[in-house]
């Protein structure tokens, strides 16, 4: 339970990092003089480099680990972080927050980490809370930065907004600088303790980064969750950087007013994500695999319809009531994304959990290209929606080895005998409730 929780808190430290500047940049366009696309373009970069590192990372756990990976991460995207007041340009913003979007890739270590400590049949309501929970901190740093600390920043630089955003991000880089070096101190690898000290005693045999990440990006299921994720994971990304812009430029709203409502999105996560994920596990004992493809596939199709449904509404009360129905469905579908996983590659995990973690930020590159593109917010939205249909509909391709998919495959045992865990010393180990 310690891993599970130092899990949740690192990436809850690490998106709100990875976000902080989200509900500033009204007020960074103004002071540098940016022009809508200019933000947009820094919105993309903030997720490019998280996209890279996440594909590297998964491997990574496989072979060392997640808890060193995880509190390295926070250490160095802290430090990006605290410059973040001394940009004076579009190319210094870009520069800045590239190399935050690192603190993204912390969902890898975050997913790896509760994988390898609990058992399947609870896995997936395992990884929607850990996973859920962290997310929070998309809506928690759009509450806290821009409705809490920004004006309490203005206070005490007497009324100087400008003096305001470029100091108040030093508050969460010194967090998350401390958190890291917690985890990495406290935490521990698996139920019997660390790699290297499992390495060390022959306990547990050394692999190799390389071959579990062939072993992984080979499957072609770990290509459609890819696809599924961009359109979840990679929505909500995208909603984090456009919500505050969306209900000033549609609802005439100041940003903190506007930074409240957007947090309700994220808020979502306290309990959504976990609710996929146990939908997935419930599904599991009744229908196999199936079951857990069906609810894959219902949860992506919701949230597309209630994507089209928010970007028509012209009333503030329904767009709020619509945005947290829609964030619900967005989070549900993460969550029972990672329901799935566990059991593509049961050889290279972290690979696959790695490489559909990539397709979060790189969903959200594409769907920001849109909004970069298209100056009218409520068009792009509903490309985004039919992205998002199609995205579901792609759930018939899974087939997954051992299980019966929704077109073709059979199960090649009991569907009891492929819930129950692996029966090793280690998986005993694990919490069965």
């Amino acid at each position: 339970m310690r891993a599970f929780h130092f899990s949740w808190w690192g990436f809850f430290i690490a998106f709100f990092i990875w976000f902080a500047i989200a509900p500033l940049l009204p007020l960074i366009k103004d002071s540098l003089d940016l022009q809508p696309s200019d933000i947009w373009t820094s919105n993309i970069c903030a997720v490019l480099f998280d996209i890279c590192m996440r594909f590297v990372f998964g491997a990574v756990c496989d072979k060392f680990g997640a808890r060193i990976p995880m509190g390295c991460v926070l250490m160095f995207a802290s430090i990006p972080t605290a410059c973040i007041g001394l940009v004076n340009s579009l190319t210094g913003l870009i520069v800045v927050r590239l190399f935050i979007g690192v603190a993204g890739s912390t969902f890898v270590m975050c997913q790896c980490w509760s994988t390898r400590m609990f058992t399947k049949e609870i896995v997936g309501i395992a990884n929607g809370l850990v996973g859920g929970w962290g997310n929070v901190g998309g809506g928690a740093t759009q509450i806290v930065m821009g409705t809490l600390l920004f004006p309490l920043f203005t206070k005490m630089w007497d009324g100087d907004e400008e003096k305001a955003w470029r100091t108040v991000t030093i508050v969460p880089a010194v967090v998350a600088f401390t958190t890291g070096m917690i985890i990495i101190k406290f935490g521990q690898d698996c139920p019997k303790g660390n790699y290297k000290d499992l390495k060390k005693s022959g306990e547990m045999a050394e692999v190799s980064a390389t071959a579990s990440f062939r072993q992984g990006a080979l499957d072609l299921n770990t290509w459609i969750l890819f696809i599924h994720y961009a359109c979840c994971f990679g929505v909500e990304l995208t909603v984090n950087n456009a919500a505050v812009s969306f209900f000033v430029q549609y609802f005439d709203l100041d940003i903190g007013k506007a930074s409240a409502i957007a947090s309700i999105f994220g808020f979502m996560n306290l309990f959504a994500r976990g609710v996929g994920g146990w939908l997935s596990d419930k599904s599991m004992p009744k229908m196999g695999m199936r079951g857990r493809i069906l609810v894959q596939a219902f949860l992506l199709i919701a949230e597309g319809v209630c994507i089209f449904i928010f970007a028509a509404q012209k009333s503030l009360a329904m767009s709020i009531v619509m945005l947290t129905i829609f964030s619900i469905f967005v989070q549900a579908a993460e969550g029972s994304t990672y329901g799935i996983v566990p059991y593509v590659n049961r050889q290279a995990p972290g690979a696959v959990a790695g490489i559909v973690g990539a397709g979060g930020p790189a969903g959200a590159v594409c769907f920001g290209l849109i909004f970069r593109q298209i100056e009218d917010q409520r068009r792009a939205f509903w490309i985004m929606a039919c992205a998002v249909c199609g995205a579901g509909v792609l759930s018939v391709l899974i087939t997954i080895k051992g299980h019966r998919g929704l077109l073709c495959g059979k199960d090649e045992d009991s569907i009891a005998k492929l819930n129950m865990p692996v029966e090793d010393d280690e998986e005993a180990e694990k919490p069965k409730v």
